[in-house]
C-alpha cells in the first residue's frame, strides 16, 4: 500500500497545514482523501481482534510506516497482534499520546523535536540497544545518537532513527544545466517568476537564516529576524506563487515551467514530480539544508517491553526499511541516499523560538506589505 501525499504533510507548521485558500477544490479533494485514507486504515487494521492470551503492541505511527503487509509480517513472527493509529501531524500526535493519564501506545514515531517534549515529559522509556542489534546495521552518522539533539537524555537513549527527508532544492535539469550550490539562487534575478516557495513562517526563516549564514536558523534575535524578514520580501520578485501541498508545487512545476524550488518535502516531492514526468535535479546546498529525522520511541507505559523493542528492531531489517525509499521515496538509515546525502551538512529542525513573531512577519510577507511596514 502506498500512502505517498498522506505521509507528505507531517513536518508541516500547524500555521499552514491547512491551505491558504480554504476553497480550493484541490485542497478540500485533499482532505477528503485524508480523512478517508485515514479510516480505511483505522478498519484494514482493527478488523482482525486479538485472540486470547496473544500478546497486543499499540503502535502510533505516520501512514507508510506500518503498512499492512509489513504488520502482518510481524505478527506471524512474533505471534502478537498489532494495533496500529494513524496520524497526519504532530498535533494529532501529541493528542493521541495526551488521551489518558499515561500513554494508551506502546511505541511511536515522531520527529527529533517531539522525541525531545515526550521525554521532557516524562511520557518515553529508556532503550536497551542490546536488544536492537539491528542498530548495528545503521550508517555511522545515526549510530552517534548522542550527536542528534532530542534523543539521549541524562545518558539513556529515548528513540532509535528510522527515517529522514532533507529540504534541498529541486531544479528543472532544461533550464539549468548546472546544478545549483547554493540557496542565494532562489533570488536570482535571472528566474524571476520561475520559483516556487513553500508558504511556511518556521521554514522560510529558517532556511533563509542559513543563506545568510547564521548559526542557529531555531533562535534568531530580534535584528537577524528582520533582516530575513526583509530577505523573503526580496525572494518575492521571484516568485510564481507559494505551494502548501506537494501536489499544488507539482501541478505549477509542470504547468508554469518552473526553474527552481525550495523543496520543502524533499526526496519525497522530487519522487512525486519524476512520476509526473519532470526532469528534475535536487541538492544539498553548500550551507546546508534543514532536514526532519523520525525515530521509534518506547513510551512507558509500554506493558510488552520486550515486544516493543522487538517491533524497533524489526523496523531496521533491510527488507523492512528499503520500503521506506520504494513506496515513499524518502530515506533510511541503513543506506547512503543519492539525494539526501547523510554527508552533507544538514541540519536537523529543532523547536523554534518565539513562533509568534515569525508567523506575524510572515503573514505580513506573503500579504505583500511594503518593507517600510516592518519594524
Amino acid at each position: 500500500m502506498h500512502w505517498g501525499p498522506l505521509s507528505l504533510s507531517r513536518h508541516t507548521p500547524r500555521s499552514v497545514r491547512t491551505p491558504a485558500n480554504p476553497h480550493c477544490k484541490i485542497c478540500r479533494a485533499y482532505r477528503v482523501f485524508v480523512l478517508l485514507a485515514l479510516l480505511t486504515c483505522g478498519y484494514l487494521f482493527a478488523a482482525a481482534p486479538a485472540r486470547a492470551g496473544e500478546s497486543v503492541l499499540r503502535v502510533l505511527a505516520w501512514p507508510g510506516y506500518a503498512d499492512p503487509d509489513v504488520v502482518k509480517a510481524f505478527e506471524a513472527r512474533f505471534h502478537a497482534k498489532v494495533e496500529v493509529t494513524l496520524v497526519d501531524s504532530d498535533e494529532a500526535l501529541w493528542g493521541n499520546m495526551h488521551a489518558g493519564r499515561t500513554p494508551q501506545f506502546d511505541v511511536l514515531a515522531a520527529n527529533t523535536a517531539e522525541i525531545q517534549r515526550y521525554t521532557e515529559e516524562h511520557m518515553l522509556a529508556p532503550l536497551d540497544l542490546a536488544q536492537i542489534p539491528n542498530t548495528r546495521r545503521q550508517l555511522p552518522r545515526f549510530q552517534a545518537l548522542s550527536s542528534i539533539e532530542g534523543l539521549t537524555a541524562g545518558g539513556k537513549v529515548y528513540a532509535i532513527p528510522f527515517t529522514y527527508s532533507s529540504m534541498g532544492l529541486i531544479y528543472d535539469r532544461k533550464q539549468i544545466a548546472v546544478a545549483p550550490t547554493s540557496m542565494a539562487e532562489l533570488w536570482n534575478p535571472r528566474y524571476r517568476g520561475k520559483v516556487l516557495d513553500f508558504n511556511s513562517a518556521q521554514h522560510n526563516f529558517s532556511f533563509a537564516a542559513l543563506a545568510l549564514g547564521y548559526p542557529d536558523p531555531f533562535q534568531l534575535s530580534p535584528t537577524q529576524t528582520r533582516a530575513i524578514a526583509l530577505k523573503l520580501i526580496d525572494l518575492r520578485r521571484n516568485l510564481l506563487t507559494y505551494y502548501t501541498l506537494p501536489e499544488e508545487a507539482t501541478a505549477f512545476f509542470i504547468q508554469h515551467k518552473v526553474a527552481l524550488m525550495f523543496g520543502n518535502y524533499g526526496t519525497q516531492q522530487l519522487a512525486q514530480l519524476r512520476r509526473a514526468g519532470a526532469d528534475v535535479g535536487y541538492v544539498i546546498p553548500d550551507e546546508g539544508a534543514l532536514a526532519w529525522l523520525d525515530c521509534w520511541a518506547m513510551t512507558n507505559a509500554a506493558a510488552n517491553r520486550p515486544l516493543a523493542l522487538a517491533w524497533i528492531n524489526y523496523m531496521l531489517e533491510p527488507d523492512v526499511s528499503v520500503l521506506l525509499i520504494q513506496r515513499q521515496g524518502l530515506a533510511n538509515t541503513l543506506t547512503p541516499s543519492p539525494e539526501s546525502n547523510v554527508s552533507a551538512h544538514l541540519v536537523w529542525i529543532r523547536p523554534v523560538v518565539d513562533v509568534q513573531r515569525r508567523e506575524a512577519l510572515w503573514s505580513k510577507i506573503v500579504s505583500g506589505d511594503l518593507p517600510e511596514t516592518f519594524k
